[in-house]
């Protein structure tokens, strides 16, 4: 597509539809839904939401795990307005309950239960009211612009304020209105400039935020970033990363669409299970968390399976070692957020980094902006000096939902990441949160610098570097190694050879070796800073005591 074209969800669909057909898109067990089935099932659902009153701006919450369904519901809402808001199955129920209430959800399209969830459950916990409401009619003071819930799939437990959504359908076949050219009515309304999702971040510490992103910034920005891992027709991608967070929906579900690839989705996390999926199904490129993919290189079928048709992603990297370089940091990365809608520096995925560009995050995603800020002054850094990441562009979010604009972006229209990092020679060298800057003894420490060089050194195979609380320095350097398979080492060795490197402040001054289990992770597979600092101030604690 070209720039002067417009781009929307009814419109890349029907496009999809027409050219790729009943081609693959996406396979959960034993369902599979092609490009031309999901724009007719779509098309009918569609038409049961605007029947129910579902219309341009309305909030639709989306809740339940990867697969056919998930795609559906997505479509249909977004290709009549509506406004999608994709929610974490991971959910406990006061978070459900909240970002049911602050999203300002009207519509809920769900499955009943996932994973030991029992989503109708929790939901009734929230709202105890809905027990006296009838379906499509909820009136509840807890969710007041909550109206109606649609349950996909499995018994409705006797919940008579939910319905199955195979009833939004069936209102189709009811009403001959609902037809072809009045849902082409309604897509025809849809511009590239409307909000398509409200996206919450995984909320790792505090309240999560809700990013709103259009159609046109979600479209464009999922086919530059399909692009950079040449994505086509002839692709099964596989990733567990679920739809519901921006990465598995912009880099995954909506790049799929853009360039015609097929998505493989586990049913289940068993290493044995997603071996069997990637090899029956020929997967191309394969991404996965971190420790998912090491169960699956560690399994004892593993050598023996045929995964050749493996072209790209983390578990080629791992599968081919020889091809890629050992070092990380010379393998090509990027950086994202929720805010961004995904990346907003990038690299071509099968380009591994000069030696000038080690531990690089890449350039500038097309029609982004940044600039470096002084933490202190706000004042522009000129390249290679280190400060506050800042964006604005394209694929930067519309809003943050209930924040005043003035609130979000500054006078000149940059949103502030709370990232530190510099750009050099074109290329954003990332170098951690605001929040994660180590203040000690009055300087500044850089935990990603401190890292780098506990990673260099032959025995470490992974660290982490935190701060934690100090009555007189105002936090302490302590950094977590976990050691290579076979390999010994001694805090005081590791110390006594940084100092080469590192100024003496920037030294870690307690080093504690954990395996890699051992580190708390987040939600979205990522290790858990705040956890891991929370407890290696106990540690810090017994060893002054």
């Amino acid at each position: 597509m070209t720039s002067e074209e417009s781009i929307s969800v009814p419109v890349s669909l029907r496009a999809a539809a027409a050219q790729f057909g009943d081609a693959l898109w996406i396979l959960r067990g034993a369902k599979r839904l092609g490009f031309a089935d999901a724009e007719r099932r779509s098309a009918r659902l569609a038409l049961g939401l605007a029947a129910s009153g579902v219309g341009k701006g309305t909030h639709v919450g989306l809740l339940m795990p990867n697969g056919p369904d998930w795609a559906v519901a997505w479509l249909a809402a977004a290709r009549i307005g509506a406004v999608v808001v994709p929610m974490s199955t991971f959910y406990s129920r006061p978070e459900l309950g909240w970002v049911l209430g602050h999203a300002d959800v009207h519509t809920l399209l769900c499955v009943p239960d996932y994973l030991g969830n029992d989503y109708l459950g929790h939901l009734h916990a929230v709202a105890p009211g809905l027990a006296r409401q009838s379906p499509g009619q909820i009136r509840v003071p807890e969710l007041p612009f909550l109206r109606a819930v649609h349950v996909f799939g499995g018994a409705q437990e006797q919940r008579d304020w939910a319905l199955p959504v195979t009833d939004l359908e069936a209102a189709v076949d009811a009403d001959p209105a609902l037809d072809a050219p009045f849902l082409e009515a309604l897509e025809e309304a849809v511009t590239p400039a409307d909000p398509m999702v409200l996206i919450y971040s995984s909320g790792s510490s505090g309240r999560p935020k809700g990013a709103v992103h259009s159609h046109e910034a979600v479209l464009r920005q999922a086919e530059y970033l399909g692009g950079l891992r040449d994505l086509g027709p002839e692709d099964r991608m596989y990733s567990p990363m679920p739809f519901f967070w921006v990465g598995g929906f912009v880099y995954t579900l909506v790049s799929a669409l853009c360039h015609g690839s097929g998505i493989l989705c586990d049913e289940t996390s068993e290493p044995e299970k997603t071996l069997d999926l990637l090899e029956r199904e020929g997967a191309t490129v394969v991404d996965g968390f971190p420790q998912h993919e090491k169960a699956m290189c560690e399994h004892p079928s593993f050598p023996d399976r045929d995964l050749s048709s493996i072209r790209a992603g983390n578990l080629y990297a791992l599968q081919r070692p020889a091809l890629r370089p050992a070092a990380v940091d010379l393998r090509s990365n990027s950086l994202g957020m929720t805010e961004t809608c995904a990346a907003h520096t990038a690299d071509r995925s099968d380009v591994d980094l000069p030696e000038a560009h080690r531990g690089s995050y890449g350039r500038p995603v097309p029609g982004i902006e940044h600039k470096i800020i002084d933490l202190e002054t706000g004042a522009t850094l000129p390249p290679g000096v280190d400060g506050e990441i800042c964006v604005r562009g394209r694929s930067v979010l519309q809003s943050l939902y209930k924040v005043e604009r003035e609130d979000t972006f500054d006078p000149d229209g940059f949103y502030h990441t709370g990232d530190v990092g510099r750009f050099d020679d074109g290329v954003l060298y990332f170098m951690g949160r605001l929040g994660e800057m180590i203040k000690t003894g009055g300087a500044n420490v850089t935990p990603s610098e401190v890292e780098a060089a506990l990673d260099a050194l032959p025995e470490v195979e992974l660290s982490q570097v935190v701060g934690v609380p100090d009555a007189t320095l105002g936090q302490r350097v302590v950094a977590a190694v976990v050691l290579a398979p076979g390999e010994t080492a001694k805090a005081d060795d590791l110390r006594s050879r940084l100092r080469a490197d590192l100024s003496a402040y920037k030294v870690p001054r307690h080093t504690f070796f954990l395996k890699s289990e051992e580190l708390p992770l987040t939600d979205t597979g990522k290790i858990d800073k705040r956890g891991l600092a929370e407890a290696l101030a106990e540690r810090v604690a017994r060893d002054l005591s």
